[in-house]
């Protein structure tokens, strides 16, 4: 509609040079996105969050029991980050100080918050200058050396990006199907759900059947046309496939 656009003096100059009112759309596109995002990625345990749009990308836990140790430890983190800062944001590492938690319970809190790297650094890793590195994807730890550090981190943050996608994707084409008629669409939907490519004749009148009788209704017309075929309903040609599914 054009009442935003109206509200704010969003305008254009058409063709003929006359002046318009932009059209616009409304979705709440931003906190769906992020609900998406959630659903997507995160586990019982909290959020994962994917590294090229999380806030804080590494999390370095110092673990110390005396003074003498939380120097040492602080210190050493502060040089893993000054190591990290030549290829990642300052704003994207955080050295956890808190000293009000247990170590433990710091590691749960970054899992939580779903970083995508966690990096715990005790008395013992200090003497051999290295850290335990953390991925949250897979919940892997490895030993990596300090002069290490900063490529398998880097390298790590790609890798889980690229998990992160790639598990996305194969669990929407597991939970992806294709009904050949009605009675096969109606049993996917009931039993399995997920997505159910079908062809639909382009009717209202079909389409809100579908959904009275299913519940599901059409989320997405693929840009890539499948073959025509016949309405799964009303047995009208169809040119293209649809994809169904019941919105939660």
């Amino acid at each position: 509609g054009q009442n935003f656009a109206k509200a704010f003096e969003i305008d254009y100059l058409d063709r003929d040079n006359n002046q318009q009112f932009v059209w616009t759309t409304s979705w709440g596109v931003s906190t769906r996105m992020i609900g998406g995002l959630i659903m997507t990625h995160s586990d019982d345990d909290g959020l994962i969050i994917p590294p090229k749009i999380a806030p804080i990308q590494v999390a370095i836990v110092p673990i110390f029991n005396n003074e003498q140790e939380r120097k040492e430890t602080l210190d050493f983190a502060n040089s893993i980050a000054d190591q990290l800062n030549e290829k990642i944001d300052k704003l994207q590492i955080k050295i956890d100080t808190r000293e009000n938690l247990r170590p433990a319970d710091k590691f749960f809190h970054w899992i939580q918050q779903g970083v995508p790297v966690r990096i715990e650094v005790g008395p013992r890793d200090v003497k051999k200058q290295s850290a335990m590195v953390a991925r949250r994807d897979i919940r892997e730890k490895n030993a990596v050396s300090l002069v290490n550090i900063t490529k398998h981190v880097v390298e790590l943050l790609d890798k889980i990006q690229e998990n992160l996608f790639q598990r996305a994707l194969d669990y929407r084409r597991t939970n992806t199907r294709t009904a050949k008629n009605y009675e096969e669409f109606k049993e996917i939907i009931a039993d399995e759900g997920g997505f159910v490519f079908a062809h639909w004749d382009g009717s209202k009148e079909v389409e809100a059947q579908i959904k009275q009788e299913t519940k599901a209704t059409i989320r997405c017309i693929p840009l890539e046309k499948s073959e025509a075929g016949k309405c799964m309903v009303s047995g009208a040609p169809s040119s293209q496939e649809v994809l169904f599914a019941i919105a939660y």
